[in-house]
């Protein structure tokens, strides 16, 4: 078997907040393979966003070692694209001229840049928005710029912290249709947090609950429903069981921590 791109062992992480020590996570491991699609779940505050922010590199490790395809993550890097609930568009750049920011940075000729740009344009469905500035787009078509963005340079692993979390429910069931089907044509590594138990489902291939704080891996669910997923899958039985099983794997998890922050 290849070696896993990700690897946490004993993950460890607290930080001074208010002038009391906060335990984010403890102990907490995780294997991923390249090519497969990791969604998080876990209730608010067990260090499930930290992370993703450890893997990419803005955070520090306190304790236990994370490895990115077999050497320890120290800071950000162009393998790892950042995806997150605020769209972080430039506002003074139009769709292209967001899409193709990245590529400017690493220096891509300008006739790279606009076959990158173009091509990407086409797969989220905004060549016709090509030169629309952020101000005149929906939420959905701000989402999917950022996604186009991020894709451009070309990451191996995406880390996308509730992409969809800021999205009305009739766009984020398209957008989650529209990211299942961008990962299996790219077949990225992809690291997925969210609230939504059924979004999580429909997404991966596996499903990892956190413990409340701080933050431990409860249960590590693998989804076995074919690929690609129509969207007829979320009425089918075995999509509601696996709903059911991690609820009830959550629900406690929920209810501590909300005694916590009480």
């Amino acid at each position: 078997m290849p070696a896993p791109i990700i690897q946490a062992r004993g993950l460890g992480k607290r930080f001074t907040r208010a002038g009391k020590e906060v335990e984010a996570l403890r102990s907490f491991d995780l294997s991923v393979a390249e090519g497969e699609f990791i969604a998080v779940v876990g209730p608010s505050g067990c260090g499930k966003s930290t992370f993703l922010h450890m893997l990419g590199g803005f955070e520090s490790i306190t304790e236990g070692e994370l490895l990115f395809d077999g050497r320890p993550v120290t800071g950000p890097g162009p393998d790892r694209g950042m995806v997150f609930q605020e769209f972080a568009l430039y506002p003074w750049r139009t769709v292209f001229g967001n899409i193709t920011w990245g590529l400017e940075v690493q220096g891509k000729s300008r006739a790279e840049q606009r076959a990158i740009a173009e091509k990407l344009l086409a797969k989220v469905g905004l060549t016709q928005f090509r030169d629309h500035y952020p101000a005149e787009l929906s939420g959905g078509m701000k989402q999917r710029v950022a996604i186009a963005r991020t894709l451009a340079f070309d990451p191996r692993i995406l880390l996308m912290d509730e992409p969809f979390g800021a999205l009305d429910a009739q766009n984020r069931e398209l957008m989650q249709e529209e990211l299942q089907t961008l990962w299996y044509e790219a077949r990225k590594t992809v690291i997925f947090i969210t609230h939504d138990i059924e979004e999580a489902i429909y997404l991966a291939d596996r499903v990892v609950v956190f413990t409340a704080r701080p933050g431990r891996t409860k249960a590590d669910v693998a989804i076995e429903l074919p690929r690609p997923r129509a969207i007829e899958v979320k009425k089918s039985a075995i999509y509601m069981e696996y709903r059911n099983r991690i609820w009830d794997l959550l629900r406690n998890e929920v209810l501590a921590a909300r005694k916590e922050f009480a």
